[in-house]
């Protein structure tokens, strides 16, 4: 169960190249390692998500990294928060779980989600079509996953996947937790009752309450004990010592992505912030417990303005293991 995540959602960071690149990433997982994180996990991406810059900004491929972050940790589970099933063949999905699971001695995690990003599936030769394809694909590919992962050998004649006895040896060290991301109702949350440990919910705070609703519905339907799901929420975050230096670093950020805050329009800018949990401490561990009241069992974290900084991550996962603790 994840009870206090951290995500590393971009690559590109102020002065540092290709050759510098992994070590800053490497002080951001180590930061969280020792600071109150149970979690680190990447975004499986090629391609920059819009929000956070453009396409051609930096993306670091999520299981190589993950796998060499394994050396650079002790603790933390790694994972990705999540990987999209429309990028691997389950087969090889499975396989490579596996193995970060025995380069990190029993320390994977799997989260898994349908795949929407339209424009790298389309750049790259992704099969995308459709929202209800790609949730078909998914459910399809958890059957021949959670078999693999389980020391079975499965066989599979799908719509979209085909297996044969599929051998996954050696097996993995321990039981990989399988966490499902995306606050769909009607279908994500229903995969989530029948198949995964958790379920990593993106949506504003104030729905947390009707999603946990809808996932205790599926459950009810399925038969599933609803106690054996842990749910986590994910945020944006900008921490710093300060809530002047926190809105600073934030616009840093802006500004780093093009925007001008000083002659932005002031709707858009209040936008912004506000799909952000920022300020000091106490202001963003004030914002954390609200979220955990809501229902929650575990938040997950990101740093885009800052989180390149290791000092930043270890006051955050200070601040943050404080508030989950209650």
């Amino acid at each position: 169960m994840t009870k206090l995540g951290y995500q590393i959602p971009n690559f590109t960071y102020p002065g540092v190249g290709p050759a510098e690149l992994f070590g800053v990433v490497a002080a951001q997982a180590a930061a969280a390692d020792r600071s109150g994180f149970d979690t680190v996990l990447l975004m499986d991406h090629f391609y920059q998500l819009p929000h956070l810059g453009e396409p051609s900004a930096y993306m670091l491929e999520c299981y190589t990294t993950l796998g060499a972050l394994a050396r650079e940790t002790k603790n933390v589970r790694l994972g990705a928060l999540v990987t999209g099933n429309t990028y691997r063949n389950p087969t090889l999905l499975a396989k490579t779980i596996t193995a970060l699971d025995i380069v990190s001695e029993g320390r994977a995690q799997l989260g898994i989600g349908a795949g929407w990003f339209e424009l790298e599936h389309d750049a790259l030769g992704f099969e995308f079509k459709t929202f209800t394809d790609r949730f078909e694909k998914l459910e399809e590919a958890l059957h021949i996953i959670l078999g693999m992962l389980r020391d079975e050998r499965p066989t599979i004649e799908g719509t979209h996947y085909r297996t044969k006895d599929a051998i996954n040896q050696p097996p993995p060290v321990g039981r990989i937790p399988v966490m499902i991301g995306g606050s769909g109702e009607r279908k994500t949350l229903r995969l989530v009752a029948q198949y995964a440990d958790e379920s990593n919910l993106t949506s504003p705070a104030h729905e947390i309450p009707r999603k946990l609703e809808a996932l205790a519905g599926h459950c009810e339907r399925l038969g599933r004990d609803r106690s054996e799901i842990s749910v986590s929420q994910h945020l944006n975050v900008c921490i710093a010592d300060t809530h002047e230096q926190a809105y600073a670093e934030m616009t840093a950020f802006l500004a780093f992505r093009g925007f001008d805050v000083d002659t932005m329009d002031k709707g858009l800018l209040d936008q912004i912030l506000a799909m952000v949990v920022w300020g000091s401490p106490d202001e963003v561990g004030e914002r954390l417990a609200s979220v955990i009241d809501l229902g929650v069992d575990g938040i997950t974290c990101s740093l885009p303005g800052n989180g390149w900084n290791p000092d930043r991550v270890e006051l955050l996962g200070e601040t943050a293991a404080k508030a989950v603790a209650g």
